[in-house]
């Protein structure tokens, strides 16, 4: 009896090239080199990085799917823009996992948690304040890298739970997280991010969700008033 041969796999260098695009065009994004709102030119795209149009389609694609960027119908892709609607669905998104994961945490370790379990949100503390103290000599701030370490912060609490759904979940919104660190850095100085991460960890064995819960009230005020 025949069998209908498997689709052929896309070429190692196709997935490499659609990887390379993708990575450039996200960096471009959470850096803010590309606005919000932004439309994203698969012509230009393919000239700029010397690729075909199906491989900046195929990165555009996966940017969609990080919800970096929109497919819209007659008017093509475009960067995701946070208006009022969006930053409240997504903070209530993560509210919904990260306060139930510090829920969690706490049943597991009561008012006492260990420090093996606050030592990676520790860790990203001690990564800003390395930052800071470069900012204090003169150097740049990076602040893309200041919004991964803030967002490895957060994942880090997420972790503590050990709660394996609510971390996939929590880890799923990688990019759209960035995004929104994106939109809320005007509203911070490196140091008042530091200063107001390190209360939170500090407060998180006593009072734990409701701790949590203020503290992205705090930044969905920020852009919801701004």
């Amino acid at each position: 009896m025949p069998t209908t041969a498997a689709a052929p796999a896309q070429p190692a260098v196709a997935q490499t090239a659609v990887a390379r695009v993708a990575a450039a065009v996200r960096a471009d994004i959470l850096s803010g080199a590309l606005a919000p709102g932004s439309p994203l030119r698969e012509e230009s795209a393919a000239e700029h990085y010397a690729v075909s149009r199906h491989t900046v389609r195929a990165a555009f694609q996966r940017l969609v799917a990080e919800r970096l960027a929109v497919a819209e119908p007659y008017r093509g892709v475009r960067v995701t823009s946070f208006d009022r609607d969006q930053v409240i669905a997504l903070q209530q998104l993560r509210a919904a996992l990260e306060v139930e994961a510090v829920r969690i945490a706490g049943e597991r370790f009561g008012a006492e948690w260990p420090e093996s379990a606050l030592a990676p949100a520790r860790d990203a503390l001690g990564r800003l304040d390395a930052i800071s103290a470069r900012e204090a000599r003169g150097e740049p701030v990076d602040w893309l890298e200041v919004e991964r370490i803030h967002a490895d912060f957060h994942r880090a609490l997420v972790a503590a739970s050990a709660s394996p759904r609510i971390i996939e979940t929590h880890t799923a919104l990688g990019s759209e997280l960035l995004l929104f660190l994106l939109h809320v850095r005007p509203h911070y100085t490196l140091g008042s991010l530091i200063a107001e991460h390190r209360a939170l960890l500090d407060e998180l064995p006593a009072r734990g969700p409701s701790a949590l819960r203020e503290h992205l009230e705090h930044s969905t005020r920020l852009l919801v008033d701004g």
